[in-house]
């Protein structure tokens, strides 16, 4: 007897957790902003590298940054800068770590400017979700990611370039870049 398998895009690969990532978050509607807050860090820490190998230092990069508390992270110091690049189980980029303590801290700004982060971050697409359908209009940036990046740079966040927030954008479920065939693209676009 054959085995029906679920059609998906092609980026998780073989890969165990990349799948389960794709299967169950990547791409849902995120308005949380804990969990926002916490895709910031991790696509912060992506630039330049894998989200695989981002993905696969999850679960260390949470113990390290207090659980993605950005009350605690805003305040951290030079002692808290020297504990992370010591760190082994997250990337140990000092540029990257300090940008993490300076985007809790305009974080906070946000929430308290907006009333959230969700309220401030989903402005760039008039508080819906992108579905994109074609792979030709699946890219790397977008214009909603260039407005998203500018005024974020505007308002001092680091390490916030297009490319970052069209990735943000993608996790956080901002933008729908499941490909027409994969089972969650429909799912995604039912949950928006």
């Amino acid at each position: 007897m054959k085995v029906k398998t679920k059609k998906r895009c092609q980026w998780p690969g073989e890969d165990s957790l990349m799948v389960q990532y794709h299967d169950e978050e990547w791409g849902n509607p995120c308005r949380d902003d804990k969990k926002l807050f916490e895709y910031l860090i991790l696509d912060t820490f992506q630039a330049g590298l894998s989200w695989r190998t981002i993905l696969h230092k999850r679960e260390n990069f949470r113990k390290a940054f207090d659980n993605f508390d950005a009350m605690r992270i805003s305040k951290y110091n030079k002692k808290d800068v020297k504990r992370l690049m010591n760190d082994a189980g997250i990337i140990r980029n000092k540029l990257k770590i300090l940008s993490a303590i300076i985007n809790a801290q305009k974080f906070l700004e946000m929430q308290k400017e907006f009333g959230s982060f969700n309220k401030y971050i989903w402005q760039f697409t008039n508080h819906k979700t992108i579905n994109n359908k074609v792979l030709k209009n699946i890219g790397s940036t977008s214009k909603e990611s260039n407005a998203m990046s500018k005024n974020m740079k505007e308002k001092g966040f680091k390490f916030v370039g297009s490319t970052i927030c069209y990735a943000f954008m993608q996790g956080a479920g901002i933008i729908n870049d499941h490909t027409i065939k994969c089972f969650r693209h429909k799912e995604v676009k039912c949950a928006t």
